[in-house]
C-alpha cells in the first residue's frame, strides 16, 4: 500500500476529473479494496466532460473506462460487490 491514497494507486497519472470522481464516489464504498488506474491513451473521439463507464466484471472486481477530452484510461477496481459499483457508475453517468 506504499503508493496508495484513498484506496487509489498512484503509479500512473490520472486524467482530468477522474481522481475527484474516484475519491468521492468509488473509494468511499465499503466493498472497494483498491483502485488501479491504467495508462492514459489518446482516443479518437473528442469530448469535454469526464465520462466513466462500466466495462465488465473481472475475477477480482471490475474494469471501468474513463474518457476526458481525447484521453482514455482504463481503471481496475478491486471489489467483492461489482453490482454495487455498477449502480454507482450508472447513477453518475447514465447512458
Amino acid at each position: 500500500m506504499k503508493h496508495r491514497k484513498n484506496k487509489i494507486k498512484r503509479q500512473h497519472g490520472i486524467i482530468k476529473g477522474l481522481k475527484k470522481f474516484l475519491e468521492h464516489n468509488v473509494s468511499s464504498l465499503d466493498s472497494v479494496e483498491g483502485i488501479i488506474p491504467g495508462r492514459i491513451k489518446v482516443g479518437k473521439t473528442p469530448g469535454e466532460n469526464l465520462i466513466v463507464s462500466y466495462q465488465y466484471s473481472t475475477i477480482s472486481g471490475a474494469k471501468l473506462i474513463a474518457r476526458s477530452g481525447t484521453s482514455v484510461q482504463e481503471v481496475f477496481v478491486i471489489t467483492n460487490d461489482a453490482d454495487k459499483l455498477k449502480e454507482v457508475i450508472e447513477e453518475n453517468y447514465p447512458d
